[in-house]
């Protein structure tokens, strides 16, 4: 008997978690922050946990994509403003054009990153709602009773 109680009541919590695998979506400066179970995602987790959304998965593939084009292009954009201001502060004669197609660089960049934000945010939204929502209706309440020499627990759902 103490086994069948206890299987019921492990069931219970058990299935009152089942929406703990959704991913949450955090606003952090420059984008979004992902995690699940409150344990950081980075893409490629994500990608692993979109394979069996089509949608969803092709989304945060293509969202990859655009990072890894915006981490190059601001990257040669920085290198290519830096170096002239490195240059002007070392006290030589620093070419500004490069500066200038640096620059060009960062703010082709930009909406890149932001279709990155966009495409992962849709990803996530395609995936959590995928999923069931089994707890989301369950909301059982436990009553301890006592009657003469008896005790149990009822649970209402």
């Amino acid at each position: 008997m103490k086994n069948l109680i206890f299987t019921i009541l492990l069931s219970v919590f058990t299935l009152s978690f089942v929406n703990a695998q959704k991913i949450e979506m955090k606003k952090v400066f420059g984008g979004y922050a992902f995690s699940q179970n409150d344990k950081n995602l980075t893409l490629v987790q994500m990608q692993e946990l979109m394979k069996d959304n089509k949608e969803a998965f092709n989304l945060v593939k293509s969202a990859k994509s655009n990072q890894t084009w915006a981490m190059i292009l601001g990257t040669a954009g920085g290198a290519l403003v830096g170096f002239p201001v490195g240059t002007a502060i070392g006290g030589g004669e620093p070419k500004w054009a490069l500066a200038g197609a640096g620059a060009a660089l960062i703010v082709a960049s930009i909406p890149i990153v932001k279709g990155f934000n966009r495409k992962t945010k849709e990803a996530v939204d395609l995936y959590n709602s995928g999923l069931s929502s089994v707890s989301s209706n369950f909301n059982p309440s436990f009553n301890f009773n006592v009657k003469g020499t008896s005790m149990g627990i009822s649970m209402r759902f």
